[in-house]
């Protein structure tokens, strides 16, 4: 087990025998989300995603984000993730709940999937998962290509990542310049049970972008832990072209 675990490296973040590797030595395969959880993140989810969607998890990893989503009323979720150890594990822990599916996928390839497919897709971690990993913009040029083949126009992309705007703009441009972006930071990050989150932690007021889609000259975060919420809307065709980004 010591000696399986010397060899997970995060520079490999992108590759399943990584996530294989790290899933089969996690003691009792124990629920873990990464950042935060979905009290945390409710308020934005219910704003921007409502519960007939249907909701694409990317990387879902053994995170408890979709049983609580179900709970509360979500009624389908397809959940994927590169590990085929975690699915399975996921597919047995859940198999009483029917709003859940789980399959086993590379988020960079889901040609599996049909065009506009999902009106809301969900990312908490996996991209940043992919910049940690080799190749790193290539991989992650090619997972927002498919977000954003898969969305549906007036859809949501909901990405949660530690990455501020200077550092995820650009791929977020750079592939969808049909999204519509709203930016916002989740404080106060910690180990704190569910009935001590609240919407105090989430400032539901979008941050101010330039008109680059960048934080304005100056801007400090208050708090160093914060995460950065962007909600990235695919806008309308309309004539065969795409309306402009709007930040």
């Amino acid at each position: 087990m010591e000696g399986e675990e010397v060899k997970l490296k995060a520079t490999d973040y992108g590759d399943a025998g990584y996530w294989d590797a790290r899933y089969r030595t996690e003691k009792g395969g124990a629920p873990f989300d990464w950042y935060r959880s979905y009290a945390a993140l409710r308020p934005i989810l219910r704003r921007f995603v409502p519960t007939t969607s249907r909701v694409l998890m990317l990387g879902c990893g053994n995170s408890l984000l979709s049983e609580e989503m179900a709970k509360d009323n979500y009624t389908e979720i397809m959940n994927i993730d590169i590990s085929s150890v975690v699915i399975e594990m996921m597919r047995k822990r859940h198999e009483h709940i029917p709003q859940l599916k789980y399959m086993q996928m590379d988020v960079k390839d889901m040609s599996f999937f049909s065009n506009e497919s999902f009106d809301c897709i969900i990312d908490k971690g996996t991209l940043d998962a992919l910049m940690c990993g080799t190749d790193a913009s290539r991989a992650a040029s090619q997972m927002l290509d498919e977000v954003n083949r898969l969305l549906k126009p007036g859809g949501n992309y909901i990405l949660i990542t530690y990455g501020a705007p200077p550092v995820r703009v650009p791929h977020l441009k750079q592939s969808c310049s049909n999204w519509k972006l709203t930016v916002y930071i989740l404080s106060g990050y910690g180990e704190k049970s569910d009935e001590s989150w609240s919407t105090t932690e989430l400032n539901m007021e979008p941050v101010p972008l330039t008109d680059e889609g960048l934080l304005p000259r100056g801007f400090v975060s208050q708090d160093p832990e914060s995460h950065y919420i962007y909600v990235c809307e695919k806008m309308l065709q309309m004539n065969g072209v795409h309306n402009q980004t709007n930040y």
